[in-house]
């Protein structure tokens, strides 16, 4: 039996359920706490730019490049050797089914506002639940790919619905004076000081990095889908809806609560913000959307962190026991394999989260070098020509691969002290790496160039466990 194809909505539902998790609920506080109705503009103004060009890239990549299957690591792998590809898959691996235990534990703390029982999300009662979620989602998946992808499109419908709603609330409820009461934000006070017009604009950078995490969720599903034409689609239309949303709920936002009030809201903060407009049910309503914002999100992600490492297995880059398949075509071993450490890391979150959190700030960073190195293949196949006909322009692609490689070491800088942590990280990988390779009887392990970067990735790492221990930074 042929295996079923995933279809333009449903590779759009994925980039979008992917991206819209949890985070979008937080952003009025997240931003109130660092940014005037100014400086969050100017930060929009940039994000939109370099994602609008990280989008476009990995639409021509998915249209020029049809044989990488494996989308973000496999244009990592194809321009700069194995052993920056496997770095790529390995981080974006560890990142998801990571970033999967975030989203369980969150889910119930969400759940907590309507059962206390539940408390932070991370004790035995949440705990047990996340992990009977845990493995309804694993039973859905191992169902097969296009049957968890119909339900991750319900949610995700739900959630934007869910959004629409806030957005035209506060719409009606915007009031231009407040919104410009403080407009460059010369009355803010962030621990004591007033923090310049630059500083506001980083702070704010520092927040739009994340929530657009999950843009090539459509590239790393490529192998499924029913059109390749769809998967450049699916990315743009998926990037372009989640931005819209993304600043009308945060700019709107501040032409309801001045910039103070927003900044000492509870997370998630919309629920506050809809709370002061429409009453209580308000925020029960933003609630119930973080809830099922949070199950659609654990659900792609979870399609995500066992479609990769199938992947990168059948290029030889990940040991060969994860291109298992089931009947249904599902990535059956490399799901079970992905889900056990999730489900053990539930459990570190109980017994002993600090250790949960030390290696949830290594993994945070780990997925951002796969978007750079994405945007600098779009931006060496446009220099060297590769892939375009004779006398094909190019000089829209070199605009488009030189901003978002600019862009992708942006992310990497604001990420600071998260992205030296994620040296630690990908230290493990090159273990793994060279481990893997010798398996595989590679007369060479590495090449010069390969070699040259490892050296540089363990001399980072040795950086940032010295300052860990003189406490300069801080774990969890």
């Amino acid at each position: 039996m042929s295996e079923k194809k995933l279809g333009l909505v449903a590779l759009i539902a994925l980039v979008i359920g992917s991206m819209v998790g949890g985070g979008v609920f937080s952003l009025p506080q997240n931003f109130g706490s660092v940014a005037s109705p100014g400086a969050l503009l100017i930060g929009w103004v940039i994000t939109a730019i370099g994602m609008i060009c990280l989008a476009l890239i990995y639409q021509n990549l998915s249209a020029r490049c049809p044989q990488l299957e494996g989308g973000i690591y496999s244009y990592a792998r194809a321009g700069f050797g194995d052993f920056i590809g496997f770095q790529s898959a390995w981080g974006y691996w560890f990142s998801a089914w990571l970033g999967n235990v975030s989203y369980a534990v969150l889910l119930f703390s969400a759940l907590s506002f309507f059962f206390p029982v539940f408390g932070l999300g991370n004790n035995w009662e949440s705990i047990l639940g996340a992990s009977i979620v845990l493995w309804l989602v694993h039973s859905l998946v191992l169902n097969g790919v296009q049957e968890a992808a119909f339900i991750n499109t319900v949610l995700t419908v739900i959630k934007v619905l869910v959004l629409l709603v806030f957005v035209v609330a506060v719409l009606i409820a915007f009031r231009i004076g407040i919104f410009t009461a403080d407009f460059w934000g010369r009355m803010m006070v962030i621990d004591g000081q007033h923090p310049a017009l630059f500083e506001q604009v980083k702070s704010t950078m520092l927040i739009t990095t994340w929530v657009f995490i999950g843009i090539e969720g459509a590239t790393v599903v490529s192998a499924r889908a029913a059109k390749r034409a769809d998967i450049g689609k699916a990315t743009v239309i998926g990037l372009l809806g989640c931005l819209v949303i993304y600043i009308l709920v945060s700019v709107l936002s501040m032409g309801v609560l001045d910039q103070a009030s927003l900044g000492n809201l509870k997370n998630p903060s919309m629920a506050g913000v809809l709370e002061s407009i429409v009453g209580v049910w308000g925020a029960r309503f933003v609630a119930a959307g973080v809830i099922l914002s949070l199950a659609g999100a654990l659900l792609a992600w979870t399609l995500f962190a066992a479609e990769l490492p199938f992947v990168a297995a059948k290029d030889g880059m990940f040991p060969r026991i994860f291109i298992k398949v089931n009947a249904k075509g599902s990535p059956a071993v490399s799901l079970w394999i992905t889900n056990g450490l999730i489900q053990l890391f539930l459990l570190l979150t109980l017994f002993y989260s600090a250790g949960y959190q030390a290696l949830f700030s290594m993994a945070t960073a780990a997925i951002l070098p796969p978007y750079l190195l994405s945007a600098a293949y779009g931006l060496k196949l446009a220099i060297t020509g590769e892939s375009y006909q004779r006398g094909e322009g190019r000089t829209r692609d070199l605009i488009l691969g030189l901003i978002g490689t600019i862009y992708g070491l942006w992310l990497c800088f604001a990420a600071g002290n998260q992205m030296l942590l994620a040296s630690l990280l990908f230290v493990l990988g090159l273990i793994v790496f060279l481990w893997h390779q010798k398996t595989q009887q590679v007369k060479r392990l590495m090449n010069g160039y390969e070699a040259l970067v490892a050296v540089i990735i363990v001399i980072i790492a040795i950086y940032t466990l010295y300052m860990i221990a003189t406490g300069h930074i801080k774990l969890g």
